[in-house]
């Protein structure tokens, strides 16, 4: 199985052959019949990548847009669990022994502010190597033995589970924000002045974000593709679409290459759905 990525919509699809549902809403899609350009996928269409500003001092000066170019970009859940007490000597951060006081959301006492460290380039031996997607897809890492697909499909998407259920336990003691207008991300206190969002009626706000307590799918996107009961099968077809489940793209890969379902997403897969052919459709209520 490949995941599908296209390069005028964020569609994604898992399987053998690409899907052929009308659905794309992207650029020329009028010419296109709304039928999808499909190209081959990544990582990074399976695992939306979220990043946010790193920060030496969550309770520190507020990021600035004059200063947005002084702070790193981190994947979202790397900076989560770096102020959780993650120690990283590229991306060194703040303990306190004290504690915080606090009147409401006014701080009354944060100990004092300090000079952010100079920042250091990652050397090549730091782990933080690893997330970077764009090496996994030009082959950084050899295909699997087809002996081993079932193990590690199933080992990842343990290690999927295990990861969203441990950031949804630290979103609880740490503070995570996301723009409700575009799909920014600042894990900290408050969110930060920088004046990037272009969402709708970004001009009223001066490009200013609309900060909100996150979700984990916010931090973690599911991004659902449709499932596929029978990967070597027939491409899903438009007139059957309301027949057909949907899950999570890593979900979907790793169940197409051996895994077990999970029970909580059996109802959104409709495995217990027996899709019709096209031509008894129309016959079913």
């Amino acid at each position: 199985m490949l995941p599908f990525g296209n390069n005028l919509c964020p569609e994604v699809h898992v399987g053998q052959t690409a899907h052929q549902i009308q659905d794309c809403q992207g650029p020329g899609n009028v010419n296109r019949r709304s039928f999808h350009s499909w190209v081959k996928g990544s990582v990074n269409d399976v695992l939306i990548p979220i990043e946010s500003y790193h920060l030496f001092d969550p309770f520190g000066h507020r990021i600035k847009h004059e200063t947005r170019f002084d702070y790193d970009r981190i994947p979202a859940v790397v900076e989560l669990c770096i102020q959780a007490g993650v120690e990283l000597p590229e991306y060194p951060s703040r303990r306190r022994n004290q504690p915080i006081r606090m009147l409401g959301k006014k701080v009354i006492d944060r100990g004092g502010f300090v000079k952010d460290p100079k920042r250091k380039p990652p050397s090549p031996s730091s782990p933080l190597t690893e997330l970077d997607t764009y090496w996994a897809h030009v082959g950084q890492f050899p295909p699997p033995s087809a002996s081993d697909i079932p193990r590690l499909a199933q080992e990842t998407l343990d290690a999927y589970e295990k990861v969203r259920f441990g950031v949804r336990k630290l979103m609880n003691k740490y503070s995570v924000k996301a723009c409700g207008y575009c799909s920014e991300v600042h894990v900290g206190p408050w969110g930060h002045d920088a004046k990037l969002c272009g969402a709708f009626k970004h001009q009223w706000r001066d490009g200013k974000h609309g900060w909100q307590d996150a979700t984990v799918d916010e931090v973690i996107p599911p991004n659902f593709v449709w499932h596929v009961q029978d990967p070597g099968g027939s491409p899903l077809r438009g007139a059957l679409k309301r027949f057909y489940g949907k899950a999570p793209a890593v979900v979907e890969l790793c169940t197409q290459a051996g895994a077990i379902v999970p029970v909580k997403y059996k109802p959104m897969m409709r495995l217990d759905i027996v899709v019709p052919d096209t031509d008894e459709a129309r016959l079913v209520a």
